[in-house]
């Protein structure tokens, strides 16, 4: 078992494991017991119940933060000549499709996020076992499969996030950085947990949203009540 450095001991302290904390106490917390020398990513688990083995209760989908991740996400867009220059108008990092497509095959992944037009999709699709796994491939759903690529493109910078459930039924995703205030990561935390509320599925039974844990990239989880998220 790895040792726990006096520092990590000091902050586990300081969180109570069996007591669940406001959404809005949890990120003052994460705040104050975060350890890494860098500007780490602040992060939410919320699992559902939900089985994901049904079709209905596989839930994905997207969200726009209300003050973006605080991370400048690299968007490659694939598309026709037509809609190249609009892609680039729009603030994409790299924009064509052939050349990607080849790029690709050889390995490169280096991007956050891919928007296709639906008249490529084809070509796309021939990379599809090497984006699918990295949770790149574009999608209908998240609305990176789109024709109106400035849209889509604008959306990404601005900090609209992707999500998915797992197998396990949980969601994870990141809300923000250490650097944000506590208050811009409790709004950023509660719109995605209200979409998630939204798209609770009628088959789904029982409780719905079993447990919200947030922590930052090096800090000890934090468990959130989630009666008290408004």
């Amino acid at each position: 078992m790895a040792k726990v450095t006096k520092k990590r001991a000091a902050v586990n302290a300081k969180v109570d494991p069996d007591k669940l904390y406001s959404l809005g106490e949890a990120m003052s917390m994460v705040k104050e017991v975060n350890v890494a020398k860098f500007d780490s990513s602040v992060d939410i688990h919320v699992r559902l119940g939900v089985d994901p083995r049904k079709a209905d209760q596989a839930l994905r989908g997207t969200v726009s933060l209300p003050h973006g991740t605080g991370k400048t996400k690299r968007v490659l867009v694939l598309c026709t000549p037509d809609k190249e220059a609009e892609a680039k108008e729009a603030g994409a990092d790299f924009v064509g499709l052939d050349e990607f497509i080849t790029k690709i095959q050889g390995g490169w992944t280096d991007i956050d996020v891919i928007v296709a037009t639906p008249n490529v999709m084809a070509q796309v699709g021939k990379v599809g076992r090497i984006l699918g796994p990295r949770g790149l491939m574009p999608n209908p759903k998240t609305g990176t499969v789109t024709m109106d690529v400035a849209n889509a493109v604008a959306d990404v910078k601005g900090g609209k996030i992707a999500f998915r459930v797992d197998k396990f039924g949980i969601i994870h995703a990141s809300v923000g950085r250490v650097s944000f205030t506590p208050e811009k990561l409790t709004e950023n935390a509660s719109e995605l947990i209200h979409t998630l509320v939204k798209m609770k599925p009628s088959s789904a039974k029982g409780t719905y949203m079993k447990s919200v844990t947030v922590a930052s990239t090096m800090s000890p989880g934090i468990k959130v009540d989630s009666k008290s998220i408004k």
